[in-house]
C-alpha cells in the first residue's frame, strides 16, 4: 500500500494516534457496559449491586453461616464485624473479597428470604437444633441441597436476581431508604459515565488534530518533492506526462492522498481496535447470540466486495478524465484569442462540454453505487437489532440475561458492524488514493534525462574561478529529440568567443532554437560535446553552469508581481541600481517612467498586461541583470521595433564590454553587425563568417538578406 509508505516518516504521530485511539475505543466500548448497569442494578435492583450487603442483621448473619461449608463460613465470618448495636457490617477484608461473597451468600440468602415458601424449612427450628449440637452442618447443608431441588431448575442467573431480591429486603428489614440507596448508584455511575465521555472526547479530538496535521504534512512534503522532481526536469519528461497532468497530480490526487491518510488514521486504525474490543465485551454477556453479528459481517463484506468489483474501475477512468478536462480547459484559456479570432467559440465548448459530460457520467455512476452501500447498511443493522430483540427476549424470558445485558449486546453488535463498516467503506476509497499515490509515484520516479555529475566528479570550480566573458564551443555536435530517428542538428561545429556576439540565423525550423538550448543545457547532446571554458557542460552542475549564463528564452514570459520583482528575478536583494541600468540597456525605461508606480508597478501572471514588445524587453532586462559572462538570445529581438532592435544591439556592444553574446535570430538587421554569423539549413551549418564574407560565400544567407533588405541597406550596412 503507496500511502503507508508515506507516513514513515511520521511513525511517533503514528503511535500517538493509536494510544488514543484505544483510549477512545476504552471510552466508547465501557459506556454500553454502564448503561446495561443503570438498567439493571439501578432500575431493577434499586441500586442494590451485590448479594453480600454492606450491612445485616445478626440473625442472617447467623442463619447465613449455618448454610455455608466449614471454609466458606469463616471466610464469611472474617468479611464481617459486628457492630455496637448488634448489626454486622461488611469490613475492608470483605470488600476485597465481594464477588466471592456474592456467590457463597446467593443461595443461603435466597433460601433464608424464601423460607417460609419451601415446605418442611423451618429455619428458626433449624438454628436451634444446630446450636443445640442435635444437628450437624453436613445435614444442613443436604437440607439445603434439598431445598434446591424443591425450588426448580433455576440458573446461576436468577439465583443471582433473587439474591439482590433477598438483599433489598434486607436493606428495607434495617430502615434503609431504598430510593435514597438507587438514587446514590444513579448519580455515581452517571458521573463515571460523564467522565469516560469527556476522556472519549478528548482523545476524539487529538486523534483529529494530530490525524488531520499529520495528513497536511505527508500533503505538504509530497507537493514538495513533486515540485523539486518537476522542475528538474527537461522539456522531455514534461511533454511525457503533459502540464495539465502534472498540474493534476500536484492538486487533486496529493489532496485525495491527504483525505484519506486522515480517513486511514482515524477510521481504519479505529475499526479494528473498535470491533476487536467489542467482540470481547460480547463474550462477557451472551456468546449464544454470536452468529447474529457473523452473519452480518459476511453480508457486509459481500455487499462491499460486490461493489468494489463494479466501481473500482470506474475510479481509475475518472483519475484520466479530469486529466482530460484539465487539458482542455488548459488549451481553451491558453488559446482564447487565437479561438475568438477563428470564431470557433460554439466548437470549443462543444469540446469542453464532451470532455465535462464523459466525467459527469462517471463521476454520477460511482455516485450511484456508493449511495446504494448506506442504505443496504442500515437495513442490516436494522435487521440485526431486530433479530438481537428477538432471541434475546427469549434469554430474558428463560433468565439467563437481563434486560440491560439485551441493550449492551445490542449496542455491541452495533458497534462491530460499524466497525466492520468502516473498514468496508475506506476500503473503497483506499484503492482510488492508491491509483492518485500511483500516478504521483510515476513523477516522482521518473528519472531526468538531465543529471548533475556525482559530487566528487563535477568541476563547477573551474567555471566559478573565471570572471571574464565564457568561451562556449560545439565540438561535433550533433542531437535528436527522444527516440527520433532523424537529428535536428548534424555536426555542429562553432566557437563564441568572449568580448564577441556571435549570431545564428537561418529558416524556420533550422534548428537555430536548439542550439541555445544544448547550451543551457535543457537537452543533453546526442554526439559531440557543448563546452565553456574547455569544460564539458555535463561534467558541471547545472546551478553552476545556468549561473555563468543570461537567457533570453524565445517567447517572453513574466511572473506575477512588479517590474522591479521580474527584472530581479534571480536575486531577491539585487541593488535597485542595477535593476535600473538593466531597465536602460534594455530599452525598457520609458515603460517605467509611464508608469505611476514606477519600478512598483504591477506586472499580472506571464505579462498580460505589457504589450508583447514591452514583455520582450523586460524579459531581456532580466537576463541582463545577471552578473553573468555569456549572454543568450534566442529570437529575443523579434518582438521589437528596428530602431529599438538597433539602439539595444548598439548599448549591448557598449556596456557588456567582454561578455560573450550568443543572438538567435531571423531578421538579418539583428544579426548584421555581428562579429561571427552562422547560417543553419536543416540542421546543418551551411555557412561562417561576417555579414560581408556569407554575401560572398553563402547563397542561403544571401537569399535570406536579399528577401528582408534593400540593396542600398545591404551595401550600406545600416538599417533604419
Amino acid at each position: 500500500m503507496r500511502i503507508i509508505r508515506y507516513l514513515k516518516n511520521c511513525k511517533i504521530a503514528v503511535v500517538l494516534i493509536v494510544c488514543l485511539l484505544i483510549v477512545q475505543a476504552f471510552t466508547d466500548l465501557a459506556l454500553p457496559n454502564y448503561t446495561s448497569q443503570i438498567v439493571d442494578v439501578g432500575i431493577q435492583q434499586s441500586g442494590v449491586e451485590h448479594a453480600a450487603t454492606d450491612e445485616m442483621t445478626a440473625k442472617t448473619h447467623d442463619e447465613i453461616a449455618m448454610m455455608l461449608p466449614e471454609n466458606d463460613e469463616q471466610t464469611f465470618r472474617d468479611a464481617y464485624t459486628e457492630s455496637d448495636s448488634g448489626t454486622y457490617t461488611l469490613n475492608d477484608q470483605g470488600k476485597k473479597e465481594q464477588e466471592e461473597l456474592d456467590r457463597m451468600v446467593a443461595m443461603p440468602l435466597v433460601a433464608i428470604h424464601y423460607a417460609s415458601q419451601i415446605p418442611d424449612l423451618d429455619l428458626d427450628q433449624v438454628m436451634q437444633a444446630y446450636q443445640a449440637g442435635a444437628v450437624q452442618k453436613q445435614d444442613i447443608l443436604d437440607m439445603l441441597d434439598k431445598a434446591k431441588e424443591q425450588m426448580g431448575d433455576m440458573s446461576d442467573s436468577i439465583v443471582d436476581q433473587q439474591a439482590i431480591a433477598a438483599a433489598k429486603a434486607e436493606y428495607e428489614s434495617l430502615g434503609y431508604n431504598l430510593s435514597d440507596l438507587q438514587m446514590k448508584y444513579l448519580i455515581r455511575i452517571g458521573l463515571m459515565m460523564l467522565g469516560l465521555a469527556a476522556l472519549g472526547m478528548v482523545a476524539a479530538v487529538l486523534v483529529g488534530f494530530i490525524a488531520s496535521r499529520t495528513a497536511a504534512k505527508v500533503g505538504a512534503t509530497l507537493r514538495a518533492k513533486l515540485f523539486r522532481q518537476v522542475v528538474s526536469f527537461s522539456d522531455a519528461e514534461v511533454q511525457s506526462f503533459s502540464a495539465a497532468s502534472l498540474i493534476t497530480r500536484g492538486t487533486n490526487d496529493i489532496q485525495l492522498i491527504q483525505m484519506v491518510t486522515v480517513m486511514l488514521l482515524r477510521m481504519v486504525l479505529y475499526a479494528p481496535i473498535l470491533a476487536i474490543g467489542g467482540i470481547i465485551m460480547i463474550s462477557r454477556t451472551n456468546l449464544a447470540m454470536s452468529w447474529i453479528i457473523v452473519v452480518a459481517v459476511v453480508a457486509i463484506f459481500v455487499i462491499i466486495m460486490v461493489l468494489m468489483r463494479v466501481a473500482m474501475p470506474k475510479f481509475k477512468i475518472m483519475q484520466k478524465l479530469i486529466d482530460k478536462v484539465n487539458l482542455v480547459s488548459r488549451e481553451i484559456l491558453t488559446g482564447l484569442p487565437v479561438i475568438r479570432a477563428f470564431d470557433r467559440q460554439a466548437y470549443e465548448e462543444k469540446r469542453f462540454d464532451d470532455a465535462s459530460t464523459h466525467l459527469m457520467k462517471t463521476q454520477l455512476f460511482t455516485n450511484r453505487v456508493m449511495t446504494f452501500m448506506m442504505p443496504v447498511m442500515m437495513l442490516i443493522m436494522n435487521l440485526v437489532s431486530v433479530m438481537i430483540v428477538w432471541v434475546g427476549g427469549h434469554y430474558i424470558d428463560t433468565g439467563a440475561i437481563q434486560t440491560g445485558d439485551l441493550i449492551a449486546f445490542i449496542t455491541y453488535a452495533m458497534v462491530i458492524i460499524m466497525g466492520f463498516l468502516m473498514i468496508g467503506m475506506i476500503s473503497i476509497m483506499l484503492p482510488r488514493a492508491d491509483v492518485a499515490a500511483q500516478r504521483v509515484n510515476e513523477v516522482l520516479e521518473t528519472k531526468p534525462t538531465i543529471c548533475d555529475p556525482a559530487a566528487d566528479q563535477a568541476r563547477d570550480e573551474a567555471l566559478a574561478a573565471q570572471s571574464s566573458g565564457a568561451t562556449i564551443a560545439f565540438n561535433d555536435v550533433s542531437f535528436k529529440y527522444g527516440d527520433s530517428k532523424e537529428c535536428v542538428l548534424e555536426h555542429i561545429d562553432f566557437t563564441a568567443e568572449p568580448g564577441k556576439t556571435t549570431a545564428i540565423i537561418g529558416s524556420t525550423g533550422s534548428g537555430k532554437s536548439t542550439v541555445i538550448k544544448l547550451i543551457e543545457r535543457f537537452y543533453d547532446v546526442t554526439c559531440g560535446s557543448v563546452t565553456i571554458d574547455g569544460v564539458d557542460i555535463r561534467d558541471v552542475s547545472q546551478q553552476a553552469l545556468r549561473e555563468q549564463l543570461g537567457y533570453v528564452p524565445q517567447k517572453a514570459f513574466l511572473f506575477s508581481g512588479t517590474i522591479e520583482s521580474n527584472v530581479a528575478y534571480a536575486n531577491e536583494d539585487m541593488p535597485k541600481e542595477r535593476v535600473e541600468e538593466a531597465i536602460d540597456i534594455a530599452q525598457a525605461s520609458e515603460l517605467v517612467s509611464s508608469k505611476e508606480e514606477g519600478l512598483e508597478a504591477p506586472v499580472s501572471q506571464g505579462g498580460t498586461n505589457v504589450s508583447g514588445g514591452q514583455r520582450q524587453r523586460l524579459a531581456i532586462a532580466r537576463a541582463l541583470a545577471t552578473e553573468a559572462r555569456a549572454y543568450l538570445f534566442d529570437d529575443s529581438f523579434s518582438a521589437l521595433d528596428y530602431k529599438t532592435d538597433a539602439a539595444l544591439r548598439q548599448e549591448l556592444h557598449t556596456r557588456l564590454g567582454g561578455k560573450t553574446v550568443v543572438i538567435v535570430a531571423q531578421r538579418i538587421s539583428t544579426v548584421l553587425h555581428a562579429d561571427h554569423i552562422i547560417v543553419l539549413d536543416e540542421g546543418r551549418i551551411v555557412g561562417q563568417g561576417t555579414h560581408e564574407e556569407l554575401m560572398k560565400t553563402c547563397e542561403e544567407y544571401r537569399e535570406i538578406a536579399m528577401s528582408q533588405l534593400s540593396a542600398e541597406e545591404l551595401n550600406g550596412g545600416d538599417v533604419a
